[in-house]
């Protein structure tokens, strides 16, 4: 499998790609090529320009959920669909793999609208939707996870904002990760892991009956506890960290690829018992 980085919050020194607050990688394996997530504005696209990647042949766009630095983007790929129509030119469309509930609406106060900014309904006027809680196997050997069972105590215990239909917080149970069984085990794929990251290494490990991880890639949403505009705590506790140190120490990668809503200190805490690398804008993975 090879994963290119094209978004990121940050950028690899002398890259000359952009970075934004989101996160989007190009996937190729098996014959098949696949992008997990969008970012937040065409910044993938462009950036897949300047590395030679071409996203109008891919076959499948993975979700990984539904806040807008991972969803935002899908507005700036259908403009270039649309535009490529008008000119004539060939493409292929992808089908979109996500969990069942991504395209709920969620409010945060003090930022507004921060789910998906594209409905179910638009999209299914182009892309083949597969939208779903189970696992779902894009290749023999790459899986999206579904919904993923929150089953430690330690993750996923502040809500981001409210699910404006139900009226209720929003514990984003959309949020999910692709995993890919290399020869030495699982690859995690992640965007955000607000499921939590331990959890999803352990789902993984179920699905795939593989207790084997060597390699994580991206977001852990591990971030210095702070305070929001709501008052309320939204970051990772003491507790949470330390707990999540500890699982991950006794994974023993081969590499943890922390990025996006990762922050400086949990990384340096993760680089005590794992392999932390540097991710930005422009990376290139490649397992067997």
């Amino acid at each position: 499998m090879k994963l290119t980085v094209l978004t990121d919050n940050n950028t690899i020194i002398d890259s000359s790609l952009l970075g934004e607050p989101g996160i989007s990688f190009h996937i190729e394996t098996e014959n098949k090529k696949v992008l997990f997530d969008c970012g937040l504005t065409d910044v993938f696209i462009k950036n897949a320009y300047r590395l030679d990647i071409d996203i109008l042949s891919l076959d499948y766009i993975v979700l990984s959920h539904n806040h807008s630095d991972h969803t935002g983007g899908l507005n700036e790929l259908i403009k270039l669909y649309n535009n490529y129509t008008y000119l004539g030119k060939q493409f292929k469309l992808p089908d979109i793999v996500a969990h069942s509930d991504i395209f709920r609406s969620t409010y945060c106060e003090g930022f507004g609208e921060i789910g998906s900014l594209i409905s179910e309904n638009k999209l299914e006027n182009l892309f083949n939707l597969k939208l779903t809680k189970e696992p779902f196997y894009l290749s023999e050997n790459i899986v999206y996870l579904g919904e993923v069972p929150r089953i430690n105590d330690f993750e996923n215990l502040h809500p981001i904002g409210i699910d404006k239909k139900t009226g209720r917080p929003d514990y984003m149970l959309d949020d999910s990760a692709l995993v890919y069984k290399s020869r030495k085990g699982l690859i995690i794929v992640t965007g955000c892991s607000h499921s939590g990251i331990c959890n999803i290494c352990e789902y993984a490990k179920k699905i795939c009956n593989e207790n084997r991880i060597t390699d994580i890639i991206g977001g852990l949403h591990l971030q210095s506890c702070e305070k929001n505009r709501e008052g309320t705590d939204y970051t990772v506790s003491a507790y949470q960290m330390k707990k999540t140190i500890t699982y991950i120490k006794n994974l023993n990668l081969s590499n943890l690829y922390a990025c996006h809503c990762t922050d400086l200190q949990s990384k340096i805490g993760l680089s005590k018992v794992s392999n932390v690398k540097e991710v930005g804008s422009g990376t290139v993975l490649t397992w067997d």
